[in-house]
């Protein structure tokens, strides 16, 4: 999920998942197509798990007064939500989608905010080339949406260019536990049940819950992940599972400016 510089048309193939077309034009139709399904489906399929998951992620981020955040592939905007619910006074935050039917539920969700909570600005954008100025966000955030960018590492280096020095990145996203048992259960359920409720509940003809699996086992997780977020300039990378590795949340810190730079 993620207006746009890039041509929905001619997006690159994924560079980690030759087998899984994650092109801009089939992901923002598939997401389309499913939208008004969508949250409901995840609370399903997940057991619920995707809430307590993302309160979990918000407690992981250091958030101050007055300096904006962004939460990326925002979809129905439940992460940004969570994010200017907890956030404390004067934090502006936005959230980023290329797909318009999703941000249409958000702006839904969030058209009356209780007293005292940050509103949530929703945006059209394309998460591989955000229309935001670099060292803008305190945290760049991103929930179960960075798999269904087209380019990863692209997607990774934009999310660290608008994130302030000091900032946070912070990634929620599934991963394959390895516990014995849990790991063959996991495997069943996710390429067998999970395809065919979603379909049932949410029709589509991008086969939308055959992708998720399908993302999910040839996106990497872990170590290699958190090695991807150190390539796209990140330090002090760390990953936390979640419920025996179903998913898992990477935070990383933009390097402070050297020492004489500039601040912009």
């Amino acid at each position: 999920m993620n207006n746009t510089a890039v041509d929905p048309e001619s997006a690159t193939a994924p560079t980690l998942a030759a087998g899984v077309d994650k092109s801009n034009a089939r992901v923002q139709e598939m997401f389309r197509q499913i939208a008004p399904r969508y949250d409901a489906m995840n609370h399903i399929l997940s057991l619920n798990f995707d809430r307590l998951w993302r309160r979990k992620a918000v407690r992981k981020l250091n958030l101050r007064a007055g300096i904006p955040a962004l939460d990326t592939c925002t979809g129905t905007g439940d992460l940004a939500i969570a994010i200017a619910k907890h956030a404390p006074e004067g934090v502006d935050v936005v959230g980023s989608d290329f797909c318009n039917a999703m941000l249409e539920i958000a702006r839904q969700k969030r058209r009356q905010p209780e007293e005292g909570e940050s509103l949530v600005d929703f945006v059209e954008a394309d998460s591989q080339a955000l229309p935001f100025d670099s060292d803008k966000f305190q945290c760049v955030t991103v929930a179960f949406g960075l798999r269904n960018v087209a380019d990863t590492d692209l997607g990774l280096r934009e999310m660290c260019r608008v994130c302030r020095p000091g900032g946070q990145v912070l990634i929620l996203e599934f991963s394959r536990p390895t516990m014995i048992g849990l790991k063959q259960s996991y495997n069943f359920y996710f390429k067998h049940i999970l395809p065919r409720v979603g379909q049932l509940f949410a029709r589509n003809d991008k086969s939308a819950y055959n992708y998720l699996p399908e993302s999910v086992g040839q996106f990497p997780d872990g170590q290699a992940l958190a090695d991807r977020m150190t390539a796209a300039g990140l330090e002090e990378v760390e990953f936390t599972p979640l419920t025996c590795g179903v998913a898992t949340i990477y935070v990383g810190v933009k390097p402070q400016e050297p020492t004489g730079t500039a601040a912009k």
